[in-house]
């Protein structure tokens, strides 16, 4: 007899439990296990009086805001609406069914309350996680940046002196929520600084004008360094998208040293970060430099055929000068301190009548000159390194783990596209997106051991063949050796005899 349900609204019910609704395979049981989110009280009682009324829970607020990223929800109304409908959301941030979802603007007052050091905390706290779990090896990593489309029109710039545009800038500092004098400082020089000195977007002051696929937009930078080991992102920060990429190198080779307590040995990189300036401060810390040479890919990229490479010059050490193919002297002409080098060139009547001047220059009015960075010794270390075997694979793999975790952080997080506006809500953004990445690496790398211990402690015999297996192959492997090394020798006698 086939039946027939009939659905009526249940008045009291007491035997849900939702625990026991949500599967052992979902992976936010194996995170709320994992993750203790409780830190965030201790880290914002202070933005919090003793009377009035009560907040919401903060764990529950950061649970909802990983759960945005985590699963890349449009927006946050659609994140509340969607809490109700999933009993994995409700059981993951501590609701009953009968408990009621705060409305959406409690997440935007809790962030403009906290600022982004709660969310930079709690990034350590699982790039720590992730060292103690032994996935990150802390030695080696790989550093890029990616640009960010901002939540704003073209449309909003406006054009104008540069004391106008000075002056609108300042009055968005004095909002409550800015950027003190040292993080700005921190964020080093930019691209294009004469285009964003006379322009500014109303709607969000803090995105500059980058230029991409020859379409110039607002845009914002995420600046990341990720662990060889298992990509593991280690050192993150955020800038306008007009921030150079190799003023950032430093800053986050210390951040990951400070995060994960390992001293960085290898640095690997693409021609962004190949600066005379990293190859030295690189090597003056010991830092292996297995970054691309930036002025070799601009010596490829100008027309240079038929002209006498900077190698052919002569460097005397004790006089302090260059000679040049034909014989003359170029001495120290200019000693730049922003550049950190010197200029070497010999007068302009002698290369003006130089029968070598075809090979050397194309200038017409002007010699050659040979320009000498401070430290010169250190920048051709770190550029013999750059072009070792060694960097050249490093680099290899660079472009699926580096690449890699910014594609991840696209496809699966909404990286690309700015949620909200302002460089410190930019930051937030980008801290969470990070921190999600990082659980999902610690989340599915934990079980590894344990499967290798359950296979070994319930197939012992398996492990034995395994172990006799490998001997029998290091006796092959040094057998063949061993056979090639005496067929050389039998071939080198036999020459030998017929001399």
């Amino acid at each position: 007899m086939m039946g027939t349900n009939k659905p009526q609204k249940e008045l009291f019910n007491y035997s849900v439990d939702l625990d026991k609704r949500v599967r052992p395979s979902n992976p936010l049981r194996r995170i709320k296990e994992t993750i203790d989110f409780s830190f965030v009280r201790e880290e914002v009682k202070s933005f919090y009086g003793y009377n009035g009324n009560e907040s919401v829970d903060p764990e529950i607020i950061i649970k909802m805001m990983f759960l945005l990223f985590y699963d890349n929800i449009a927006s946050e109304r659609e994140l509340m609406k969607i809490i109700p409908e999933r009993l994995d959301y409700m059981w993951f941030v501590g609701y009953g069914l009968d408990d009621e979802v705060p409305d959406h603007s409690v997440l935007s007052k809790a962030r403009a309350r906290w600022g982004n050091e709660v969310f930079e905390g709690l990034f350590v706290r699982i790039v720590t996680m992730c060292v103690q779990a032994g996935l990150v090896s802390g030695q080696k990593i790989h550093m890029d940046a990616s640009l960010i489309d901002a939540n704003a029109s073209k449309d909003s710039v406006i054009r104008g002196s540069r004391e106008m545009v000075d002056k609108i800038r300042q009055a968005y500092k004095s909002e409550v929520n800015k950027l003190d004098e040292a993080q700005e400082l921190a964020l080093g020089k930019r691209y294009n600084e004469t285009v964003n000195d006379k322009a500014i977007s109303r709607t969000d002051p803090d995105a500059a004008l980058v230029r991409r696929d020859g379409d110039s937009d607002l845009r914002y930078k995420n600046h990341r360094a990720v662990d060889d080991a298992n990509g593991v992102i280690t050192a993150m920060t955020s800038t306008p998208g007009s921030v150079k990429e190799n003023g950032q190198l430093l800053k986050l080779v210390k951040q990951h040293e400070d995060n994960t307590g390992i001293k960085v040995q290898t640095v690997v990189a693409d021609t962004q970060y190949g600066t005379a300036e990293n190859y030295r401060s690189c090597q003056e810390q010991g830092i292996k430099t297995h970054m691309a040479d930036m002025h070799e890919a601009q010596m490829d990229i100008s027309s240079r055929e038929g002209i006498y490479p900077e190698s052919a010059f002569i460097y005397d050490n004790e006089k302090d000068c260059y000679y040049c193919p034909a014989g003359e002297i170029l001495n120290r002409r200019n000693h730049r301190l922003s550049k950190r080098a010197d200029e070497y060139a010999a007068s302009s009547k002698t290369c003006m009548a130089c029968k070598l001047r075809s090979l050397c220059t194309r200038a017409r009015t002007t010699g050659r000159t040979i320009k000498r960075h401070f430290g010169y010794d250190l920048i051709q270390a770190g550029r013999d390194q750059a072009h070792s075997y060694e960097a050249k694979r490093d680099r290899l793999r660079r472009k699926h783990l580096m690449e890699g975790s910014f594609a991840d952080a696209a496809n699966n997080h909404g990286f690309k596209r700015a949620r909200w506006r302002r460089l410190w809500r930019q930051q937030i953004q980008d801290y969470m997106i990070a921190v999600v990445q990082n659980v999902r690496i610690l989340i599915k790398n934990m079980d590894k051991p344990l499967k290798a211990s359950i296979a070994a402690e319930s197939f012992p015999l398996l492990s034995v063949i395994r172990h006799v297996l490998s001997c029998f192959a290091k006796i092959n492997g040094l057998s063949r050796c061993l056979g090639r090394y005496q067929a050389s020798l039998n071939q080198k006698s036999m020459e030998f005899c017929s001399t």
